[in-house]
This record gives structure tokens, sequence and C-alpha cells, in this order.
């Protein structure tokens, strides 16, 4: 016989193809008997049509296409006999899907066989409706599936509520149908009918709120009872697994009284009994055991419920913390992380496990475990978990210290009792994995340091130590470098002792030697070398004696092929040597940083960059929480309105700022770009920002853009009178030979524009009042004027708006953070905005005012869109 003929029987078609050694053989054997089934097709061959369409099975299962053999399925379908329509049916649900329009001319078929006399040729047909069915197959053989769900047989009964599933998912319109039918199920005696009628129900609750009703005044009482059987009932062999009677049935039970009980009381009420039965008398030595724990604790926590019985089932879960399988613990951990929410004391007794857990060597269980210790700290039990933390953190994998580190950091910063905890836990984690710290973490800790006047004398001693031990972290050394720059004389001089701490001997030399050996240690990275020469300025100062030593190391870094050093190191150097008579006055003390505006930067660099110009109403503000705000680290930021959005690192501009603003947006083009390393900016900027106008001083810092021979802009530099800090907003110290403060602009507010009321709420009402600079209509100076209609007093108010890309803003300080009640004071704020489409687009605007009331944080947002088109 020809091996590849229509009569080849499949055992040996499937060991031709089996003894191909390569892909190129079996691809030979499969298209010689594809050529030889489609011959037969071609022929109408009746007697080996279902041996055939077995082979393309098999064929289309090693994924060569059998699109050719899809009629042939129907052919055998419409066949009398069973053997035939087995074959038809199970070709049908392989070679076919919804999709094909071939399945339109199945339907009569599939029909005539639901209504047969042979119960298993209704058997094959419920199995084929119940796999391929369309929706359009559902309307038409919705009835027949309907009426067999009465049918003698109790296995035509389970695979017509199979197939009632799938009909009402594809239709959820004929769920209505299929509720009373499915209540005679639920009180079947054999397991299967039982598992397929609860499975159905349970999707009918899902879809349709009437059936859930129905079910919850219907069928409550006999589910307990049936759970309450299976619970108590006598050993089964057909039905037992590891000792549990159908643990199947169990779960499916729960799940469905898990809907019933959700959001209902009495029905909840009514299982509670039975729910602790099955979580008290379940075995847990065996798989079987804990997944029906596990479905139980489920139910428990989502119905309505009394704590006692959550309780118990947190317990449950605290058992399953210790099971040896990693699999049982973590989706306990997950469960524990849903019942905080709803009973925290309980979680709270198993946090010794909990920890352990997060010491585990499997990398998931770990990541989850630190999740769940984040939500169980609070501020009774912060000291402790955090130590326990830092602990581990020492012996922890260097894959799992940044987010340890990152937890860590994020818990003292929000729970820290006092600062001296906050600086002494913030050390010991830039000490253990100082390489692994955000940068918005460091910076966060030295604006806390500079609010701590009191603890800046044990800060500074606190850091020298660390660095002596930790020296290869870089974070650690760029904080501890930072410090000793401000506060070295309360090093060498053991100033601000506290009780707590021992005396140590520091010499002016000790000091120097931690910053030379940071800025020559080949891993420093640009900012640290940067931030070793600031601090070698402020030194020089500081202790006059190591001035010729300062002056040796800076000297050093003019041959730096890091461009930046070796302006930096020429300016430092020229200011050392030719320029003592300002110096002091240049490193003066930074002053105190603002927590709460480094708070909203920190906030607001999180939102998106878009805008939602939709939304108005009659005053020109549409109160909404849908559409992100933009470029609100505007607060009284130094960046200039045209360059690009700055990044968390750049905080530290701010540090090494004097003043608060810069003049870096006013130098045009002459001025390079600013990156996101240069931490240098603005060292010489003191006192407030000169005048708004187009011929302001050039940042003398500043990397200029020709090729022109680099020279010390300070040289040829003299001053008749000593220096002075002025505070005036029109004049400042002249640094520079020749550069004098910069007169006063003409008085001259150009269009007059009427105020408008661009933002009014039950309690607040925002005001702008608006003028432009003559041969500038781009730009528009607005004030804020910010008035509380309340009686109450608002506290850390803090003003941020959001604007289209087409729209560059700039936001100055507010004049308070304090709104006083009943309009007896006000507060102002400035803002520059520059229209690049003036004249084509009107200003939009979306803003966020935030302030505590009563010690609680309350936040208003909306959109104004009312501004004069002109603008």
């Amino acid at each position: 016989m020809n091996p590849f003929s229509s009569g080849t029987r499949l055992r040996d078609m499937i060991r031709a193809i089996r003894a191909c050694k390569t892909a190129a053989e079996e691809r030979a054997v499969v298209r010689k008997e594809c050529a030889s089934i489609r011959a037969a097709v071609s022929d109408n061959d009746n007697d080996y049509r279902h041996r055939n369409l077995a082979k393309l099975m098999f064929i289309h299962m090693l994924g060569y296409p059998t699109h050719f053999g899809q009629m042939e399925c129907l052919k055998l379908i419409a066949a009398p006999g069973f053997p035939e329509k087995r074959i038809g049916y199970l070709g049908l649900m392989l070679l076919l899907d919804e999709r094909q329009e071939v399945l339109m001319l199945v339907t009569n078929s599939l029909k005539q066989d639901l209504n047969h006399t042979n119960q298993y040729i209704v058997g094959l047909a419920l199995c084929a409706l119940g796999n391929i069915c369309s929706a359009e197959m559902a309307r038409d053989l919705a009835p027949e599936v309907e009426r067999l769900l009465q049918f003698r047989d109790p296995n035509i009964r389970k695979k017509a509520a199979l197939c009632s599933i799938r009909i009402i998912k594809k239709v959820p319109d004929l769920a209505e149908n299929f509720v009373n039918p499915v209540v005679s199920l639920l009180k079947e005696k054999h397991h299967g009918v039982l598992l397929t009628g609860i499975q159905l129900c349970t999707d009918l609750c899902n879809h349709s709120e009437e059936a859930l009703e129905y079910f919850r005044k219907k069928c409550m009482e006999g589910l307990v009872k049936v759970l309450k059987d299976v619970v108590n009932s006598p050993y089964a062999p057909e039905y037992d697994i590891s000792g549990i009677a159908d643990p199947f049935l169990h779960i499916r039970l729960l799940r469905l009284l898990r809907v019933l009980g959700h959001g209902d009381a009495d029905a909840s009420d009514s299982m509670s009994d039975i729910l602790a039965q099955v979580a008290t008398k379940t075995e847990s030595n065996k798989n079987a055991g804990n997944a029906i724990l596990y479905e139980c604790v489920e139910t428990i926590m989502s119905i309505e419920d009394v704590s006692g019985l959550r309780v118990l089932a947190i317990n449950i879960l605290g058992r399953f913390l210790s099971n040896r399988d990693n699999n049982i613990r973590y989706v306990a951990l997950n469960m524990l992380m849903k019942a905080v929410s709803v009973d925290d004391q309980a979680v709270q007794r198993h946090r010794t496990t909990i920890l352990e857990c997060v010491k585990d060597s499997d990398a998931s269980i770990r990541k989850r475990a630190l999740e769940l210790v984040y939500l169980l700290v609070n501020e009774s039990n912060v000291k402790a978990l955090t130590k326990e933390l830092i602990d581990y953190l020492q012996v922890s994998d260097q894959d799992f210290k940044g987010d340890l580190t990152a937890k860590i950091c994020t818990i003292v910063e929000k729970l820290s009792p006092d600062k001296i905890w906050y600086i002494d836990q913030m050390l010991k984690v830039l000490s253990e994995a100082g390489n692994h710290v955000k940068d918005e973490v460091w910076h966060a800790l030295i604006v806390v340091i500079t609010n701590a006047s009191n603890l800046h004398g044990y800060t500074v001693r606190s850091l020298y130590k660390a660095i002596q031990k930790s020296a290869d972290q870089e974070i650690l050394v760029r904080v501890a470098i930072w410090c000793i720059g401000e506060y070295g004389d309360m090093l060498v001089n053991n100033i601000g002792m506290l009780n707590l701490e021992d005396p140590i001997t520091v010499t002016e030399n000790d000091a120097v030697d931690v910053v030379e050996i940071a800025i020559k240690r080949h891993t420093s990275d640009l900012t640290t070398r940067a931030m070793c020469l600031i601090a070698l300025l402020k030194l020089s100062s500081r202790f006059p004696s190591c001035s010729q030593r300062i002056k040796d190391i800076v000297t050093q870094s003019k041959g730096s092929l890091l461009l930046e050093l070796q302006q930096r190191s020429i300016e430092i150097d020229s200011i050392i040597v030719k320029h003592q008579n300002i110096r002091s006055a240049l490193v003066e003390r930074m002053p105190v940083l603002d927590e709460a505006t480094f708070s909203g930067r920190k906030a607001g660099s999180i939102l998106s960059a878009a805008v939602s110009a939709s939304l108005s109403s009659t005053n020109g503000a549409a109160t909404s929480t849908a559409a992100p705000l933009v470029d609100l680290l505007d607060l009284g930021a130094d960046e200039s309105a045209a360059a690009a959005p700055t990044s968390g690192a750049n905080f530290l501009q701010d540090l090494l700022d004097v003043g608060t603003s810069s003049y870096s947006s006013q130098s045009g083009t002459s001025q390079a770009q600013k990156s996101g390393n240069d931490v240098l900016l603005d060292l010489l900027s003191i006192g407030s920002p000169p005048p708004q106008n187009t011929s302001s001083a050039p940042d003398i810092l500043s990397l200029t853009e020709d090729n022109k021979t680099l020279v010390s802009p300070l040289d040829g530099l003299s001053l008749a009178t000593g220096p002075s800090v002025q505070a005036s907003s029109t004049a400042m110290i002249d640094l520079l030979d020749g550069f004098g403060p910069s007169p006063p602009p003409t008085k001259d507010n150009g269009p007059a524009y009427p105020p408008i009321v661009a933002f009014e709420s039950s309690s607040l009402r925002l005001m702008f009042n608006f003028s432009k600079q003559p041969g500038s209509p781009q730009a528009t100076q607005m004030e804020a004027n910010f008035t509380n209609k309340s009686s109450d007093v608002y506290t850390n108010f803090i003003f941020q708006a959001a604007v289209p890309k087409f729209l560059q803003l700039h936001l100055e300080p507010a004049s308070s953070n304090t709104l006083p009640g009943n309009g007896n004071g006000s507060i102002t704020q400035k803002l520059r905005v520059t229209n690049s489409q003036h004249g084509k687009k009107s200003i939009v605007m979306r803003i966020r005012i935030s302030y505590k009331l009563n010690n609680e944080d309350v936040l208003e947002e909306g959109q104004i869109s009312n501004f004069p088109r002109d603008l």
C-alpha cells in the first residue's frame, strides 16, 4: 500500500513524521499527506473521510495549515452515525473558531443533534457549542440548551450548564432565561452537576444584578446547607483528594458565597457560622486544604462581617507565612496587603513573621514582604521596624538593596518623630547603601539639616565619623562634603555638642583632608568633585591658616579634562588669591531652605505635562481633577523661562545659591545651556534679583559659547568699599570691574488691562492684575492676589500653576504662606508668562492651591481660561 494514500492509517502517518530527522523531511511528509487528503476530498471519498479528518487534526496540531479540510467536518457532522459525528465535532472544535463564516452552515446540524434521541450525540453537540459558540449561534440555540438543563441524564445536565456559561458570556441579555432553571441545579446530589450549576450561578450573579438579588433570597440557605454537608461528609473515595472531600466543590461554593455576601449584611450573617467551621476544621498540611483555606479567607475578607471572623482569617494567613511552600507564602503576603486596610491591628500581630519574609531567599517574596512592611509602619512602630530594616540592609543582596533603601528612606521621611532621629537613620542608610539612594532623598536630607540649626554641629561630626568608615558611598561623600563646607568650623571647634555624643578632635587639616581625598578619588563623579571645589572655597574662608593648601588643591583641577571643573577651579583660585576682601561675603552660611517649597517641588515633579483646555465655567475656572498639571517646579525656581524643565537633581543649585534667583533668564544667546550636572550655578548671585530688563549682567560663572581663551572673570576686580549684602530689589554688590548695579527701569507699564477674578470657591478668591513692558508683547507680568473669605486661617499656603507647551511660566516666591481669615489680609505672588503664539492663541492655565485647615490638608484645583485675548 502506498504509505501516503488516503487509506494510510493515522498511526502510520504519525510514525512517518516522527521518523523524520530534519524539519525539511517533516515538511515533505506533511506536504505529501496533505496532497493525498486533498485528492480524497476532491473524489468525495466517503470511506476514509473520518480517517483523513483525524490526520488533518494531527497536522493542525503540528502547526501546518488545514483550512481545506473544514468542509469535511461539516459532512461528518451531518452523517447519521455516532463515530462519524464524534470525529466531525472534534475537528470542528480544533480546526474552526467562532470567527469562521463556515460556522453559519453548522447551526442547523447542531440544532438537530441537540434534539437527538441518542444522549451521546446530544453530548457531542453540547461540547462543540460550548467551545465555539458565537453570539448568533447563542441566540439561535439558547432555547435548546435551556431545555437540556432539565434532561434526565446528569452528564447532559452538566454539559448543558457549561454550555450555558458560554452563551451568557456571548450574549449577556440571555442571562434572565437561565435564572429559574439553575435553581434546580443547586439542589443536585451529583457533584458534577452541582459544580457546574454553582459556576453558572456565579456567572449569572456577575452579569445581572437582578439575578444576584434573586439568588440571595432563594438560594442562600440551600447553599449554606450544601457547604455544611460537604464539610461534614464522610469519606467518599470518588471525591476524596488528600483526605478532603471534593475540594473543588468547596472552592466553587466559597466563591459563590463571596459574590452573594459582598455588600449584603444579611447574607453575610447567614454564612458566618459555616465559614468559621471551614476555617477551623480544614487541615492545612496538604495543598488541597490550603487551597480551601485561602478561598475561605478571600470570602471572609470580601463579605460584610464582624472583626472576629476577620481576625481568624488573618491568623490563617499568618500560618501560611510559616509554610515551606513559596507559592503559599506569596499569596498570603498578597492577601495580607489587602487586609491591612480592613484590620491593621490583626495584621500587626504577625509583624515578626513578615519581617522574616523580607529576609527570604526568594526575590519575589522579599519584595512583596517589603511592600507589606511599608504598609504596616505607623507612628508607634516606626523606630522598631526601621531598625530591623536597616540591620537587614547590612547583609542584604546587592540586587535588593535598591528597593530596600528606597522603602527605608520613604518611611523615615514620612514618619520620623524628630529631626535628630531622621538624620541618624539617613546617615545609617547612606553609610550602608549610599550608592543606591536617589538624588531627591539626599537633597531632602540637606534641606532638613539646614532647618535643624541646633543639630548642625552634631550632624557634621556624625558625617565626619561616617565618611571615615564608608568613603566608597558616593552619596554619603556628597552630603558630608556639603556639611563640612558649611559647618567645618563647628566640626573643628566642637560647637553645638549634645549630651549623647562624645567629643572628637578634628583639626582644620583633617577637615581639608576629607575634601582632598574625595576630589582626588578616581571613582568620584563630576557632581561630587564640583561640590568639593565649592567646599574648598568655603573652607578657605573658615580656615585662613589652610588657604595656601586649599589653593594648591584647587590649582590641580585647573588642568582637568572636564571643562566644568577647569572653569570652576580657575574662578575659585582667582577668588582665593586676588579677592580675599569679598570672599567671606560670598561664602556666608546658607540661608534656611524652605521645606514646604521643596516638598511642593517633589510633588509637582511627578505630574504629567499636559493641560486640558476643554473645561470652563462662568468665572473662567473649572474644578477638575482629571486634567494633569505641568511644570509645577516653577515655585520660585531659578531656571530660565526658555530652559527645558529641570529634574530633581538640579535642586542642589538652590542649595549652592546665596540668593533666590539667577540672571540666566536674561543672558540670551551668550549663555550656554545649563546641564543637569551643573551644580555650581550662580555661586556669586547674592541679594535679590535685578530688574527685568534686556541689559542685565551676564552670569559670571556660566560657560561661554565662543572659543576665546578662558580668562578669570574676576581679574582686575576692585572695590572702593568693603563687601556688603543689599536686600533691595534694585541693587547688588559690584563684583566685577565695570559692572555696577543696573539702573532702575523706566516706569512704563504698557497697555492697561482690567483685573479678573480667575478662581473663586466658597472660601477662596484669586484675582489677577496684569502689566506689560513696552516692546515685549509676548511677555506678561501678572500679580496673583489671594483672599480668604472664610473665618479660618490657612497655613502652609502653596500656589502652583501649569501651562501648555506654547507658554512659558515663571513664578516668584509668595509674600507669605499664611492667609488670614475674613479678608483681613491677602497673599500676593508674581508670575511672568511668555506666549510664543501671541496673537494666535490665548493664555490658559491650570492652577492648584494647597493649604492646611485645622491641621488637615486641603487641595483646590481649577482651570483659568478667561484671560484677556490680547495678552
